[in-house]
């Protein structure tokens, strides 16, 4: 398959332009003191280390798509991945070479947990289960059946698996029997949905769910009872549409993020229809609203640490945090995550695109129709991008200076990032 930098000539040009000529809504001051050195080191940042043709030839009757997200093992040099062709990978990094694969029912579409501590990794399938396999074989240890497809990340805590599926059930499964502990439902909603649904969140002692009907709810950690009144920002969006129309859309289809800001501990979650919101932890309550920022299906704060300052003169350079959103609407949004003040937009190329992945100061982003794009977070600003012939409904994953992600043609790609040297 033929892979294009951006810079180079057809579509990639033609992608590059219209991403050009549609700009970012910047917002920011000139000479920012802790503006990154990716601004000053534009293309040639991307590289394809491998590729490799993953999904089997069933995936002809499979799915359009590949979506989901890698899980990288770090520590073991491992990468798993699932795909349309009802396989789950467990791969080397440095090659992509297969090191087992598990044949499920359906297609797997989903966000792995990989557990270090037990070596293990944690995966949903469209057939409706979440499986506990063996790191290091594959060897099952149990599937627990959940009746509607799996596909957002599980989170972990305490020897209990927390995992919502696409029937808005959020569910609590004990870690190492498989057994259920508790679950709560909601009925989904009537009429048209986006394509997607919310991941649970853990808070200091609630799990965070958001549910197809715009609805977000937080549960006991310990027997899953309702912490506080549901928050229907469904109604909401409705009464704030300008024309009377109902919106055609109500779902919150964004994993909570749980998170501190200077009015207290938030969760960001984005409403289809009524923007980006930060909800109050202990009571849901709102803390602010971007109306603005609408369409969005996933959230990501990016955070950059403190560090001193490169001249070796003057004050350190402070932390700061930056609230991702990813719309099919209008774009990438960076959002102050304190007041939801839009700090910048930027228009994408025509078409749907992944949750934007930090790494090392930089983000990626796919796009379903394009290739892959990297950005500054301070401001959008574009750095490199490759195009591969096939778009990206994949997130990607990232540990250091490498990525993973498979193309909508069923290849997996092993990304290598060339990071900007410090002058001086």
């Amino acid at each position: 398959m033929r892979l294009t930098r951006w810079g180079g000539l057809g579509a990639a040009v033609v992608a590059v332009l219209s991403l050009a000529s549609a700009g970012c809504d910047t917002l920011r001051a000139a000479g920012a003191p802790d503006a990154p050195l990716w601004l000053h080191h534009p293309g040639s940042a991307l590289s394809v280390e491998f590729r490799r043709t993953l999904t089997g030839e069933t995936r002809q009757l499979g799915e359009k798509y590949e979506r989901g997200r890698p899980e990288i093992d770090h520590v073991h040099r491992r990468v798993f991945v699932g795909a349309s062709d009802h396989g789950f990978y467990a791969l080397r990094a440095d090659d992509g070479s297969t090191i087992w694969r598990f044949e499920t029912l359906a297609a797997v579409q989903s966000e792995p947990l990989y557990d270090l501590a037990e070596d293990v990794v944690y995966f949903g399938g469209n057939d409706g289960a979440l499986y506990k396999v063996r790191a290091a074989s594959g060897a099952l240890l149990w599937r627990f059946a959940t009746n509607a497809e799996v596909s957002r990340r599980p989170v972990l805590r305490d020897g209990v698996v927390y995992i919502v599926n696409a029937n808005d059930t959020l569910i609590a499964i004990n870690a190492g029997t498989g057994a259920l502990r508790w679950h709560q439902h909601r009925t989904p909603a009537a009429g048209m949905e986006v394509a997607g649904y919310a991941g649970p969140a853990l808070g200091r002692d609630k799990v965070y769910a958001a549910f197809s009907d715009g609805v977000v709810s937080a549960y006991s950690i310990e027997d899953g009872s309702e912490q506080w009144p549901s928050v229907d920002l469904g109604v909401e969006a409705e009464a704030a549409s300008s024309n009377g129309d109902v919106p055609r859309y109500l779902d919150v289809d964004t994993t909570p993020i749980y998170d501190k800001i200077a009015s207290g501990t938030v969760i960001f979650v984005g409403s289809y229809a009524g923007g980006v919101y930060a909800l109050d932890a202990e009571n849901g309550t709102r803390a602010w609203v971007n109306d603005k920022a609408t369409g969005v299906t996933e959230l990501v704060l990016w955070e950059q640490p403190s560090y001193p300052s490169r001249t070796g003169v003057g004050p350190d350079v402070p932390a700061r945090k930056i609230l991702l959103a990813s719309s099919g609407l209008n774009g990438l949004w960076g959002l102050d995550p304190n007041d939801g003040r839009t700090l910048w937009r930027c228009n994408l190329p025509e078409g749907g695109i992944t949750a934007p992945v930090p790494i090392e100061g930089a983000v990626l982003v796919g796009t379903t129709r394009y290739g892959i794009f990297l950005f500054s977070p301070l401001d959008g600003a574009m750095i490199d991008g490759i195009e591969t012939g096939n778009g990206f409904a994949m997130t990607p994953a990232a540990y250091g200076k490498r990525a993973f992600v498979m193309t909508n043609g069923g290849q997996l790609l092993g990304l290598g990032l060339q990071t900007p040297k410090p002058k001086g």
